[in-house]
């Protein structure tokens, strides 16, 4: 089944069909491959592009992509897009929790302390305590391990943040 969006991405000139992709996920090469996929016959097959070119994300592609990203439990800043998707998918944190809000704030710092970028993860669906829960675990983990998992988590945003534009 396609949608209006769908089409309309499948119509667009290339520097649109582009801009919709780089909200999703500021990586270049992947929104330039997602756009030469065009047409799609239905979203899976899009979406099916968009997880195949960003298996694997070179380590600067990952930077560029987590450059963007705001630190879990802060307002997004930035291009409208990509602020949109971020409070979409950071709207289950309430912030009125204040010892939560601490805690993921003084998590935050540790994290980028040990690891040299953002906390990433999936927070579509997830609450305040489920996200700290993560962040503390993901704590113990080494430097490789944590940057395989943050490019996952990369991806997975992407691909759901693509997804809501096209459906």
């Amino acid at each position: 089944m396609t949608s209006a969006a769908l089409e309309a991405f499948n119509g667009a000139d290339r520097a649109e069909a582009r801009a919709v992709v780089m909200s999703c996920a500021a990586v270049e090469r992947w929104a330039d491959d997602v756009v030469a996929g065009r047409p799609y016959v239905d979203l899976a097959a899009a979406l099916g592009a968009a997880r195949t070119v960003a298996e694997p994300w070179t380590e600067s592609e990952i930077d560029s992509a987590l450059a963007r990203h705001p630190r879990i439990g802060e307002r997004a800043a930035g291009d409208e897009a990509d602020a949109a998707h971020s409070r979409r998918e950071q709207a289950g944190i309430d912030n009125a929790d204040a010892s939560v809000a601490q805690r993921l704030s003084a998590g935050n710092r540790a994290y980028e302390d040990r690891f040299g970028h953002v906390f990433l993860i999936r927070a579509a669906g997830r609450s305040a305590e489920e996200i700290l829960a993560a962040l503390e675990e993901r704590l113990e983990n080494d430097a490789a391990s944590e940057r395989r998992i943050a490019a996952q988590q990369l991806r997975e945003i992407a691909v759901l943040r693509l997804e809501g534009e096209l459906a």
